[in-house]
């Protein structure tokens, strides 16, 4: 298998892979990406969200706190940052809900989602990315599940821990 880089970029990669099927050598554009943390956080069946543009939608979306993890970072040292940089919330831990590919047609982005045990007011707030306009506010989970169901919520990974957080509160 040999990869040829066409593009890197803070964000991916891309790369022409030769991949050989049934005998046959093919090419495949592939992102090489490293991968994300949500964090599903929670208070008085409230949940906390973020509105932010997703400029490659051209819309503003409500999603779970989220970010990119660096190279070689531990997701839950990432988790606890970003939960941190984006709500101004801290937590005492974290257990893992889910991990999946993203899109593993193209790409190898590998999402990560936490749930926040025992959320408080962070002492100290990191500063948002310099690039970020995120605001972040509690909706009732009933709500932001009826937001889900009339697709209002959109984003993936807000939608699996949102339907996760319903499943489990009516165990």
């Amino acid at each position: 298998m040999t990869e040829k880089v066409i593009y890197e970029g803070p964000i991916f990669t891309l790369v022409k892979e030769d991949v050989t099927i049934k005998n046959k050598v093919y090419q495949r554009d592939i992102i090489h990406h490293p991968g994300g943390v949500g964090i599903l956080c929670m208070i008085d069946h409230k949940i906390l969200l973020v509105k932010q543009v997703r400029q490659a939608i051209d819309l503003e979306t409500i999603e779970i706190p989220a970010g990119k993890l660096e190279y070689g970072e531990d997701p839950l040292e990432c988790g606890m940052r970003e939960l941190n940089e984006e709500t101004g919330y801290a937590c005492s831990s974290m257990r893992l809900i889910q991990s999946f590919y993203t899109t593993p047609g193209f790409c190898d982005e590998k999402l990560w989602i936490y749930e926040a045990i025992d959320p408080i007011e962070a002492k100290e707030h990191l500063p948002q990315d310099e690039d970020e306009d995120l605001h972040s506010f509690w909706l009732p989970l009933e709500e932001a599940y009826s937001k889900v169901l009339n697709q209002e919520i959109t984003d993936a990974k807000t939608i699996i821990a949102i339907l996760y957080a319903v499943a489990a509160r009516r165990e």
